[in-house]
């Protein structure tokens, strides 16, 4: 039986292999010039044959001046390394070049691998791109490329388009006029509308996460209405499960975990706050501009909402190493990590490159990066934030001095006999740091430090603290005993003491002025002052004060307000095209979280634009193939999820009678002739499992339980370096870094998983249980019961007689183990590809 099992899992698994586009020869040719060559050339070349100096009458920062040469002729044969002057020089076997000190031998490898491979060089508008020593900065072909122009308006395409003539019966909403022309104009026909089971359980998972009870099934399929399909798709986003399922794609981007990372990886425990920050904020369709600001600024825009303040947890999930005493690198790296994942989720381009240099493939300068950090240059993490009005706050505070005016002698006596070994703790762990560190620990007025030194001194006392809270082990005998007497009185006193405030991981500004931001080895220590990415605007970031916040710079209000400006093409087209992904399972941008030149090209750049300006509210006008239904309200998902899943596009079949040939001219389907196959993500598989077997607990919200328990998996503890072992190895986020989208890996561990694992077995025994309740101890009602439960559906007869023999000829070998009989089948169901995968 677990062989039959295994054979059925490794080929379920097997359909649901996919590999990431491949780039084309041209581009990684390029790639190999831009990391390779193109640091010789600058480093060790350009000084002498560049546009300051040409000896021997040679430049090298064109490839039009390497094939004209220089005094000597023709340095270079394209293709022939062994016939080229340029070889010949940097080996040093007749001229010798560079005059100063040899090529190292992984230079002269390069450049040799570089004329054997033709002479790649970057161009523009067709000329080669001229390398400069300082990088090549930004022209105006950069300013041209596609995702730095204005976000468009174009019309949508109307009128007969040849070869569908009945486009106008297939078309439903704008989405498809612009899919329907693409495939026209490509010799493609759309597939057919998906039937209605197929239908209700793709949008459910879609818009849920789950799969739709045999009830709800049902009641679609029998809906006559017109709109039977729009009604349900009202339902699933007004469904709480929506919202928990929505949010778990943003905690993706954003790496949300809920624990430190490295090596002890101790768990935050208020981490959860932010959680469900952004499922409320998905379940209630907060606009999404605002859900931008509250992130980046939430404390500086309304600091009197708690909502704002949870939100700015997204500036508290990077890495934290415990017992790191390198303070200043720790805190270096916390601010590269911010200004990485800031860059990667809302402007669809990986800044990390330009960290050391200018980006080697992109029109973004290291200054550039710089100044994207500069915004966040004066944050001051909050650990205990409390989440309250400062009314809440305030009325607190008013209950708690009664409290500390009843346990003041207690309290002083606590002191008394804490505060000596307290300064030991604290003596003992300032040694630990560097000699810096250590004056900053020492000082009695934190006030009087400069802004970096109380940043410093924030991250670095977490440290003292900690062995502060270890007081209790400290003290012996007598003072032991003192002291637990004294816990012991103060604690009658508890029912005076207010329930604490909720509290949350948040930041603030370290006050008005923020600290210098220096770019790592320039000498002249020049204060990078924020602002935008080069190629949109050069000019310095026009910084306010900010009404609410006096102590903040002002610096992140700046930033959130620029995301969601009109006047910023990157996060609305990368915004509307993630949610498409998240739709179709590749973005009209394939690459998510890469509009740059090793990414990908729009596939419908009409379309994504379309999108892009109704989303951000840009568009003032509407066509005449536009109506109510095809509107979009600004900054709305839910909105835009309408618009998406009411597409005839959306509703299309996997199965289109012209696969054999459209599938040998687009194999991947970038053209969206049909509807694509998914396997079930890893949290997916899990809720599923718990669902069908009758035991999810469908509360929301709330601190984090272990995955042992049958919460849906996003309120699961999501720990770095111990994560649950089902959803780790169906290719959960790892809270490392961005996830734009997850890997569909296939592996042989996720088959010994589902089929043997203690949960997977667990979760088979529960379904057999719940079948038997439901249908009794007839076989054919238990199949039937069974079929629904998984798949929503009836068998069909072949099937039925199938389980029937295998359910008899199973109870025929082991009578003793009848009752495991129904427990073997359910879990040949569960490990199926019609549970795991949805069409």
């Amino acid at each position: 039986m677990i062989r039959a099992i295994q054979i059925l899992l490794i080929a379920l698994l097997a359909c649901g292999m996919t590999n990431a586009a491949e780039p084309t020869p041209d581009t990684e040719a390029i790639k190999f010039f831009e990391s390779k060559v193109r640091p010789v050339l600058v480093a060790r070349c350009l000084k002498c044959h560049g546009k300051a100096q040409q000896k021997g009458q040679l430049r090298l920062d064109s490839l039009e001046a390497v094939l004209k040469g220089g005094e000597s002729g023709e340095i270079v044969i394209s293709g022939k390394p062994t016939e080229s002057l340029l070889i010949e020089a940097i080996n040093r076997t007749g001229l010798e070049m560079p005059p100063d000190a040899p090529l190292k031998e992984n230079e002269i490898a390069a450049l040799t691998e570089w004329v054997r491979r033709g002479l790649p060089w970057p161009t523009d508008n067709g000329m080669s791109r001229t390398l400069k020593p300082g990088g090549k900065g930004i022209t105006e072909a950069d300013k041209e490329y596609w995702a730095f122009q204005p976000i468009k308006d174009p019309a949508v395409p109307v009128g007969h388009v040849s070869n569908l003539p009945d486009q106008t019966a297939w078309t439903r909403n704008p989405i498809d006029q612009f899919i329907a022309t693409r495939l026209a104009a490509d010799g493609f026909t759309p597939a057919p509308e998906a039937d209605r089971r197929t239908l209700i359980r793709r949008l459910t998972f879609d818009l849920t996460g789950l799969p739709p009870t045999p009830t709800e099934i049902a009641e679609f399929e029998n809906d006559s209405r017109d709109d039977a399909y729009e009604r349900l798709v009202d339902r699933l986003l007004d469904n709480p499960a929506y919202g928990e399922r929505w949010a778990r794609h943003w905690l993706d981007l954003v790496r949300y975990a809920e624990s430190d990372g490295y090596r002890k990886d101790d768990y935050r425990p208020h981490a959860w706050r932010y959680r469900d920050y952004v499922i409320r904020s998905f379940q209630t369709d907060k606009p999404f501009d605002r859900f931008v600001q509250e992130q980046i600024a939430g404390d500086e825009i309304d600091p009197d909402n708690p909502d704002a303040l949870a939100a700015t947890g997204f500036l508290r999930l990077s890495l934290y190493e415990y017992n790191q005493r390198d303070a200043r690198t720790q805190w270096n790296e916390i601010l590269n990590d911010i200004t990485d994942v800031t860059g990667d989720v809302f402007l669809g381009f990986g800044m990390g490159c330009a960290r050391c240099h200018d980006h080697k493939f992109d029109p973004i300068l290291q200054k550039d990066y710089f100044r994207l950090r500069a915004f966040f240059a004066g944050i001051l993490p909050q650990d205990a934030q409390p989440l309250a009005t400062k009314a809440e706050i305030e009325a607190h505070k008013a209950k708690l001095t009664e409290w500390e005016t009843k346990t003041a002698d207690i309290r002083a006596k606590l002191a008394e006999l804490e505060n000596p070994q307290l300064a030991k703790l604290k003596a003992s762990a300032i040694f630990k740091f560097p000699a810096e560190i250590q004056a900053i620990l020492k000082t009695d007025d934190v006030s009087k430090l400069a802004p970096l030194e109380r940043q410093l001194y924030g991250l670095a006392y977490r440290q003292v603290q900690y062995e502060h809270d270890q007081i209790g082990a400290k003290l012996k005998d007598e003072s032991k005993k003192t002291w637990d007497e004294l816990r012991a009185e103060l604690k009658k006193f508890d029912d005076l003491k207010p329930a604490a405030l909720p509290i949350g991981y948040a930041v603030a500004d370290v006050g008005p002025i923020a600290p210098p931001t220096l770019i790592p080895g320039d000498k002249s220590e020049t204060d990078i002052v924020p602002g935008l990415i080069s190629v949109l605007d050069d000019s310095p970031a026009k910084i306010s004060p900010v009404p609410n916040a006096p102590q903040s710079t002002g610096r992140r209000t700046t930033l959130a307000r620029w995301l969601t400006a009109p006047d910023n093409p990157l996060t609305p087209r990368v915004t509307v095209n993630r949610i498409w992904q998240y739709h179709f399972g590749k973005g009209l941008v394939a690459t998510a979280s890469d509009f740059g030149r090793l990414g990908e090209s729009p596939s419908h750049p009409e379309l994504l634009d379309w999108l892009a300006s109704r989303f951000a509210g840009l568009s003032n006008h509407k066509s005449k193939i536009e109506n109510q239904n095809s509107e979009l309200t600004p900054w709305s998902f839910k909105s835009l999820h309408r618009l998406i899943v009411t597409s005839a596009t959306y509703r299309q079949s996997a199965t289109n009678s012209n696969s054999e040939q459209q599938q040998l001219k687009d194999p991947t389907n970038r053209l969206l002739w049909r509807a694509n196959i998914r396997r079930l993500d890893a949290e997916q598989i899990r809720d599923s499992l718990l669902l069908v077997a009758g035991k999810l607990d469908a509360k929301s919200g709330g601190p984090s339980v272990p995955a042992s328990k049958p919460r849906r998996s996003i309120f699961t503890e999501q720990r770095r370096n111990s994560p649950d072992p089902l959803l780790d190895v169906f290719d959960s986020a790892d809270g490392f870094s961005s996830t734009p989208e997850r890997n569909v890996t296939t592996t042989p561990t996720q088959a010994l998983l589902m089929i043997n694992s203690k949960d997977s077995l667990a979760h088979s025994a529960e379904f057999a249980r719940r079948v038997q309740s439901e249908a009794g101890a007839e076989r054919d009602a238990q199949i039937v019961v069974a079929y629904r439960l998984a798949f929503g559906r009836e068998p069909s007869g072949t099937e039925l007689n199938a389980a029937i023999d295998f359910l008899n000829r199973q109870a025929a070998r082991n009578a003793a183990a009848a009752s495991s009989t129904l427990t073997d089948f359910c879990q040949v169901l569960l490990n199926s590809n019609e549970f795991l995968y949805v069409d």
